[in-house]
C-alpha cells in the first residue's frame, strides 16, 4: 500500500550552467524508476546550483544560474530549487548539502506529522515511514568517484551508504561498470537505483553553451523562457568562458590543502 511506501526527496546538485531539458528529464525518469519498485513516493525534488566558489571554467554568477532555473522548472508542480548551497562563500561539499537538505526535509515531516525523532519525543507509526533524501545524478557522475581528490573516502562512505544514489544512465557510460570498481560504492549498492534512459538525449550544458558562443540556436534543447534570459543578459559569450580560466577547482584545491594538514 501507498502508506507504507517510503517518502522521497531527490535532490540534484550541479553547475546548471545553464540547466537544460535533461537535467529536467532526469528527475522524471527517476520518479517513475523509484515508484517502480513499489518502495518509494516520491514526494518532491530539489535542484541545488553550485556556489561561485566553486570554480569551474566558463561558470556564470549563481543568481544566472538560479533565476533560469526557477524560469525553467515554472511547469513542474514537484521539483522546486533551492539557493542555499549557491549562497555559501565556498564551494560546499556534496555530503554537506545533503546533509542540509535531510534536516530541512526531517523537520518538515515532523513538522506535519506531529512526530519528534529525538531522544523521548513520539515516534511516527509504523505506517509513515521516516523520509529519505537521495543523489539525483547522471552516470558521469559515478565516474568523479574515481578522480583522484576530487573526493574524500568518508563523503562517498555517506552518500552511497546513508543517502543513497539515483543514478541515470547517459551516453556510452556505463555505471554498473563504475560501482563495481569502487569497494565503497559496490558495498553500497543496494542503495544505488541505476535507472536506464530508453528515449535518448544526449543534450549537455557543455554542447549549449558551445552553440550559444558561435550564435547557433539552442531551441528544444532548454526552455524558451531560459533562451530569451541569456540573450537578455547576454550570458555564455567568449568572455564569459573564460572565467575561471586558470582557477584550480575548488574540490580538488580544499582536499589539497586537506591532505597537507593531515
Amino acid at each position: 500500500m501507498a502508506t507504507h511506501r517510503v517518502p522521497l526527496v531527490l535532490l540534484a546538485c550541479g553547475s546548471f550552467n545553464p540547466i537544460t531539458n535533461q537535467h529536467m528529464r532526469l528527475f522524471e525518469l527517476a520518479r517513475d524508476h523509484m515508484h517502480s519498485t513499489g518502495q518509494y513516493q516520491v514526494v518532491g525534488g530539489i535542484v541545488s546550483p553550485v556556489s561561485d566558489g566553486y570554480g569551474k571554467q566558463g561558470l556564470v554568477l549563481a543568481k544566472h544560474r538560479i533565476a533560469m532555473a526557477k524560469l525553467a522548472l515554472q511547469s513542474s508542480n514537484w521539483v522546486t530549487v533551492d539557493e542555499w548551497e549557491s549562497q555559501q562563500p565556498d564551494w560546499t561539499e556534496t555530503a554537506v548539502t545533503m546533509r542540509y537538505h535531510y534536516g530541512c526535509v526531517l523537520k518538515e515531516y515532523e513538522q506535519s506529522t506531529g512526530t519528534h525523532s529525538g531522544p523521548g519525543g513520539n515516534t511516527a507509526p509504523l505506517s509513515s515511514p521516516s523520509p529519505q533524501v537521495k543523489l539525483l545524478c547522471g552516470a558521469d557522475f559515478l565516474e568523479t568517484f574515481r578522480i583522484p581528490g576530487l573526493w574524500q573516502d568518508d563523503h562517498v562512505e555517506e552518500v552511497a551508504g546513508r543517502f543513497g544514489l539515483v543514478c541515470v544512465s547517459r551516453g556510452g557510460l556505463e555505471p554498473e561498470r563504475a560501482v563495481h570498481a569502487s569497494d565503497t560504492l559496490s558495498r553500497h549498492r543496494h542503495n544505488i537505483f541505476l535507472v536506464r534512459e530508453w528515449v535518448r538525449n544526449e543534450t549537455s550544458a557543455t554542447e549549449v553553451r558551445r552553440a550559444l558562443r558561435r550564435d547557433l540556436s539552442v531551441k528544444y534543447l532548454i526552455p524558451d523562457a531560459v533562451v530569451e534570459y541569456i540573450q537578455r543578459h547576454k550570458l555564455y559569450t567568449q568572455d564569459s568562458e573564460g572565467i575561471n580560466k586558470d582557477t584550480v577547482l575548488r574540490p580538488l584545491a580544499k582536499h589539497a590543502v586537506k591532505s597537507l594538514d593531515d
